[in-house]
């Protein structure tokens, strides 16, 4: 009796002629779009102006994708530079390896360049994505499905993962942990848009709770793949990373919100000024609409104005008539 489980695709390529579409990098492009999207919404929300959050990414999603590599390639390093390996391999971004921690490190130094252009706090514009990166994570870790890597325990249940035999992996029956974690990513989202409504947050703490969330199911997540990884006090490197930061990111709400409690006012000054403007300006056409009123009133040459005559016939003033 064959059991139940989730295929893997044959192939995570498609060639379009000499042009190979790739399922990992599309998955990577939808993520960056929907996050974008998603954060333009949110920042709009807060009094920001439309378009911020695109020509901000502009900085951050490329220093995004170099840090994920530097920081995959740095903690795997045997993958490129062991003995029988070729390097060149490190720079083959789209056959799979991005670390989300060097992806989110490097990612926030672009984004602060762009807030820093723009005069916008790098805190306010983190609190306005962070649901977003979530969502991107969610979608993007669909890209190791079809790049049948890092998976977890062999199992057999309902919803097992079954690998085929391929280069550096055995055929069989595994747990999806890509799942585990793309379905985590989006109860973090979640999470962290309920908490910013409930409770107002500001001053970063939005992002640190996405930190900690994630983190928190990351752990767990990562104890469970069975891939090659480095281990520290018989733990692997991104378990120890992942309680690291995430004691970081708790440290941050407790502390910030007590320094700084409540929420950004203003989060973009050019939004800030162009509203002004705009009332300024409705202000000014209702007060000149007063003002001529008035004049209308005191000159006695209102259009409308009605009187009678002596012998009781209406008499229209400024009409010549009687």
């Amino acid at each position: 009796m064959d059991l139940a489980y989730i295929p893997s695709p044959s192939t995570g390529v498609i060639h379009l002629g000499p042009i190979p579409l790739r399922g990992y990098a599309f998955c990577i492009i939808i993520g960056v779009f929907v996050a974008v999207w998603y954060g333009n919404r949110r920042w709009i929300a807060r009094g920001g102006t439309a378009g911020t959050v695109a020509d901000i990414a502009v900085w951050a999603v490329p220093f995004g994708l170099v840090g994920g590599r530097l920081y995959h390639v740095i903690t795997d390093y045997q993958l490129y530079f062991s003995e029988g390996e070729n390097w060149v391999d490190a720079f083959k971004i789209w056959e799979g390896g991005l670390g989300i921690w060097g992806a989110i490190a490097l990612g926030a130094v672009g984004a602060w360049i762009g807030c820093r252009r723009r005069g916008i706090p790098l805190p306010a514009y983190a609190d306005a994505i962070a649901p977003g990166i979530a969502l991107a994570q969610a979608i993007g870790r669909w890209g190791n499905w079809f790049n049948q890597e890092l998976y977890g325990r062999p199992t057999d249940l309902p919803w097992a993962l079954k690998i085929t035999e391929g280069a550096n992996r055995e055929a069989g029956t595994y747990h999806p942990t890509f799942l585990y974690e793309s379905l985590w990513c989006i109860g973090v989202a979640l999470l962290v848009v309920w908490a910013d409504r409930r409770f107002k947050l500001g001053h970063g703490r939005a992002f640190a709770l996405y930190v900690a969330a994630y983190c928190a199911g990351r752990g767990w997540i990562e104890y469970m793949r069975v891939d090659e990884a480095h281990h520290v006090l018989g733990l692997r490197l991104n378990v120890w990373t992942a309680i690291v930061v995430f004691l970081l990111a708790v440290t941050y709400i407790v502390v910030s919100s007590r320094l700084r409690p409540g929420r950004e006012e203003i989060v973009e000054p050019k939004a800030e000024k162009k509203a002004g403007e705009k009332e300024e300006k409705a202000e000014g056409s209702e007060k000149a609409g007063e003002s001529d009123a008035s004049a209308d009133t005191e000159s006695g040459t209102a259009p409308d104005a009605v009187d009678l005559g002596k012998d009781g016939k209406d008499v229209e003033h400024g009409a010549g008539k009687s």
